[in-house]
């Protein structure tokens, strides 16, 4: 569109001006007038200041047999050049009153400079109003605190292995800060690879506190239901599902997050001895340490699971060096697993004799991401070896896809993951990590 400069010069035939994107309207402004512009060689054009003064009523009469006219729009007050110029940083901030907003555009469409100047300006106010997500970073707790504790280390650390724990029942705990009243009573889904089951919110949090309070025990905490519980993880999830019905959302909340800061409390001033304490959960004895893992690792699936829930922003995995310890538990585990597979005759692949401190044959476990690695697991005996001489097979695979598929989330025959080797290995390692998964 051409249009007289601002010297009152008009360009050439032919000059394209740039045109100016019509500015968002102000919050107290209502819609701005449609304006539509109209060339100045256009015979039809009558400047405002030259347009005759209103008549009275009986004068504008229309004759009987004129033709209908359109509505006249409303005449926009006139402005000079030196005040439209100076309110063209107001109107790309849409901070222009309904009628100046209206005065600016219709000089835009004659004044090539100052539209030049506007689209200059519009652009810098994009740049001001970058889309940006409200929800906080994830990982903003774990680097804040490493952060701090690097300038100034705690008096009493937290054992190294514990911190996975502390951060995951964190995160949850922020979680659960969020909600109202009614989403405590929400549905909630929880999926393993033996069997499915549907608890309130209320109720997974009374089951993490509950199977929690066997590590509690451990440490000489008192048992949150009290003496003389089941030890069970399904029992002791049935009685807690009973004694939350019987409770506010708020004491159970209280209750599992007291216990989680009095178990990360206990283990912090006991210092890293305390790793190898057993701790009996019934179907299995295991080391402090890894008790401690594991439960982080169940913290975050069924965080996971609430938010999926809930239609939560993405909830995001755990820090990569906490992420590491819950996958390194897991490769551990794996050789007693796939000894469970076959034991139940639901491996493919027959386990071979192995001397007492010999290699046996191995499988190269290559989890990707910043917090996987290389594990070597053996495929003979849990007492054996995994050694690279003696690998015979490989999979490739995603961090959280392998995390998943260790909840239960995704079944072995689905997984993306890349395989060599002996395939019947191959089959049953992606089993028995499916099989690592319980309620």
């Amino acid at each position: 569109m051409n249009g007289p400069a601002e010297n009152g010069e008009t360009p050439p035939p032919g000059t394209n001006l740039p045109r100016v994107p019509m500015p968002r309207g102000a919050a107290e402004d209502g819609p701005l007038p449609e304006v539509v512009p109209v060339p100045p060689s256009s015979p039809d054009r009558v400047d405002p200041a030259d347009a005759p003064a209103p008549t009275s009523p009986e004068s504008a009469r229309e004759p009987e047999h004129a033709p209908a006219r359109e509505p006249a729009q409303r005449q926009l007050p006139q402005y000079e050049h030196r005040v439209l110029r100076s309110l063209l940083g107001a109107w790309a901030l849409s901070a222009c009153s309904h009628d100046e907003a209206g005065a600016v555009e219709l000089h835009l469409t004659d004044c090539a400079p100052c539209a030049e100047e506007a689209l200059r300006l519009r652009r810098a106010v994009g740049l001001l109003h970058q889309e940006e997500s409200l929800d906080l970073d994830p990982l903003l707790r774990a680097r804040v605190l490493e952060g701090c504790l690097g300038r100034r280390p705690a008096r009493i650390p937290v054992p190294e292995w514990a911190a996975p724990y502390d951060a995951e029942t964190a995160r949850l705990d922020a979680l659960l800060a969020d909600l109202g009243e009614p989403e405590w009573d929400m549905p909630v889904k929880l999926v393993w690879a033996g069997g499915a089951r549907e608890l309130t919110l209320c109720g997974v949090l009374a089951h993490l506190g509950s199977v929690d309070g066997v590590v509690a025990t451990a440490l000489g905490l008192d048992d949150p239901l009290g003496p003389g519980a089941p030890r069970t993880r399904l029992e002791r999830t049935e009685l807690a599902g009973e004694r939350c019905r019987r409770h506010t959302h708020a004491f159970v909340r209280n209750k599992w997050r007291t216990q989680t800061r009095d178990i990360v409390r206990t283990l912090s001033f006991a210092g890293s001895a305390t790793g190898g304490l057993p701790v009996d959960f019934a179907d299995a004895v295991v080391p402090m340490r890894d008790a401690l893992i594991d439960r982080a690792f169940e913290c975050w699936i069924h965080a996971e699971d609430i938010a999926q829930a809930l239609d939560y922003p993405e909830y995001g995995p755990p820090a990569a060096p906490h992420l590491n310890r819950m996958i390194d538990l897991a490769a551990r585990m794996l050789p007693t697993a796939l000894a469970a597979l076959r034991q139940a005759g639901l491996a493919e692949s027959a386990a071979r004799l192995v001397r007492a401190g010999a290699p046996g044959r191995t499988l190269d476990l290559h989890v990707e991401g910043s917090g996987g690695g290389h594990w070597y697991i053996s495929l003979d005996s849990p007492g054996a070896i995994g050694t690279p001489e003696a690998v015979v097979a490989e999979i490739a695979v995603d961090q959280l896809d392998f995390c998943q598929l260790a909840a239960g989330h995704i079944s072995p025959a689905r997984i993306a993951a890349g395989r060599d080797g002996d395939r019947a290995a191959i089959r049953d390692v992606l089993h028995a990590t499916a099989s690592l998964s319980r309620l």
